[in-house]
């Protein structure tokens, strides 16, 4: 199957709450900047996290990598990329962070969640039917 191009953009600006003495943002707020951009992205395949609930199954996030470029500042307007990269046997996400004014690339990274049935906590080898369907590559049962 071909991953379907799915692409979120979301603006934020760096507020002085994640900026640390050297007016830099704190290199754990970019996790959160991703997070942001991935449940958009969740979004545009209705499969947030109320549906990942709904649908039975929970989506921890088992691998998270980061690669700075350049940092973000206090009150610098960001985008936030989020690509869908793989949803076969687990979600793949690719981001990637831009000065919104420039577009010069500040960090960039991916994160890894799998799916686990909430009841019984069992690891799903492969990507639950619902996930196929919203993103319309099996129909809906």
């Amino acid at each position: 199957m071909t991953t379907p191009k799915l692409v979120a953009n979301v603006h934020i600006e760096v507020p002085f709450h994640d900026v640390d003495a050297m007016n830099v943002a704190w290199h754990g707020h970019y996790i959160k900047y991703f997070e942001i951009a991935r449940c958009a992205l969740l979004r545009t395949f209705d499969y947030d996290y109320p549906q990942m609930k709904a649908s039975g199954y929970l989506w921890p996030v088992v691998e998270c990598h980061l690669k700075y470029v350049k940092p973000a500042t206090y009150g610098q307007q960001l985008r936030v990329e989020a690509t869908l990269l793989e949803y076969e046997n687990r979600i793949k996400v690719g981001y990637q962070i831009f000065d919104a004014v420039s577009g010069t690339r500040l960090t960039k990274g991916h994160t890894t969640q799998v799916a686990v049935d909430a009841v019984t906590h069992e690891l799903q080898f492969v990507s639950p039917p619902i996930v196929l369907a919203n993103l319309g590559l099996i129909s809906h049962d």
